[in-house]
């Protein structure tokens, strides 16, 4: 078996310190995550079992009074190569920290847009503004002045971390923490882009075309991705998000897909019949009221009602008829209603069974407006 020392390349009077160091050069230069191979390998255990010897006061004293056969030629109290190498150096080339990168997404954006009742029918086309961060134009998200780049920070060697040395009761442990000169980038930027002060991005108002979907409804939240602001260092844009207000209209309201009404219609109109022809939110709307036609009756104009969000046939538009009792008549008005009452065989007033129709709920909304 090949002599600890010669392994290690130090003499038999090595200091502990000596024999450390001898093992943390060779260790770097035989890591199978650097130098992959079985021979490579080979010569790791030997190199990691010699110090795992070596650097023990105890075991050390023995193998000089001994020889090897007291350790059995293993890898020695720290669990094989790869656990001592991780105590060292913190762990392989592939598990050890890495660098934080500069580009991160952007945060997500919300912005409130006011609509028409009107314009949830069948949707409208909107261009708004956008208070938020853009691309930096000098830089184009580098974060350095033009002509400059990014250099290797020469405390971590482009780690983005330091190893400090910790004291615990197990002993000094050496722990990874971020670098305090580079802030765990890895990179330092001597020349920052004076536009953006070396952040790849400003503040600006930019100009965002949507399409509101038709159906749209009061609080709903649309979202856009990729249309929020830009990330630190051109980072990927977050989303943005369009809460949807409607904003009330004084003479239709919604009820799902539909739209309601309320239409006053004077008595004699009401007893008689009569067509009448009402501003509709997406143009005229012809009526035909029915002779006898009751406060409280409704009228269906099918087709005439919202497009739905996710569908294609529109809802209805309801209208209910409220009949206007005159209040004040000249002397020959009257006459001629005493005249038509006499002629009539009307019953007396009776309690009618109590009913939350159309006319009432409209009735009520409206008196609120």
């Amino acid at each position: 078996m090949a002599d600890h020392y010669e392994v290690l390349g130090v003499s038999r009077d090595a200091t502990t310190e000596e024999i450390k160091k001898a093992y943390r050069k060779l260790a770097r230069q035989l890591h199978p995550d650097v130098n992959p191979g079985e021979e490579a390998e080979e010569q790791f255990k030997l190199v990691t079992h010699a110090y795992d010897v070596l650097s023990n006061p105890e075991q050390r004293q023995r193998y000089d009074n001994g020889g090897d056969s007291a350790f059995g030629g293993g890898g020695g109290g720290f669990g094989g190569f790869g656990d001592i190498f991780e105590t060292f150096f913190g762990g392989g080339q592939s598990r050890g920290p890495r660098p934080r990168s500069r580009r991160e997404r952007g945060q997500d954006a919300l912005v409130k847009v006011t609509v028409e009742l009107a314009d949830v029918i069948f949707g409208v086309h909107r261009d708004i503004e956008v208070d938020t961060a853009v691309l930096c134009e000098t830089c184009q998200g580098s974060c350095c002045q033009p002509g400059t780049s990014e250099q290797t920070c020469d405390i971590c060697g482009g780690t983005g971390h330091i190893q400090q040395q910790v004291r615990s009761l197990l002993g000094t442990m050496l722990t990874n923490a971020p670098c305090n000169v580079c802030r765990g980038y890895g990179t330092t930027i001597p020349s920052p882009c004076v536009t953006c002060a070396g952040q790849g991005r400003v503040r600006s108002r930019r100009t965002v075309s949507l399409d509101i979907p038709a159906g749209v409804d009061d609080g709903l939240r649309l979202q856009l991705p990729g249309s929020g602001e830009v990330g630190p260092a051109g980072g990927p844009n977050g989303d943005l998000y369009l809460e949807i207000k409607v904003s009330p209209n004084a003479a239709f309201a919604r009820e799902g897909d539909d739209l309601v009404a309320l239409l006053e219609v004077a008595m004699p109109d009401a007893i008689l019949g009569t067509t009448t022809t009402i501003d509709g939110l997406d143009g005229a709307v012809d009526l035909e009221i029915r002779p006898g036609v009751q406060s409280g009756d409704e009228l269906t104009i099918k087709g005439r009602g919202i497009t739905p969000l996710r569908g294609s046939n529109r809802g209805d538009l309801r209208v209910g008829i409220h009949v206007v009792t005159p209040t004040k008549l000249d002397s020959k008005q009257r006459a001629l209603i005493e005249q038509l009452q006499g002629s009539m065989k009307s019953p007396k007033p009776a309690l009618a069974q109590h009913q939350q129709g159309l006319f009432a709920k409209l009735r009520d909304r409206f008196r609120t407006h």
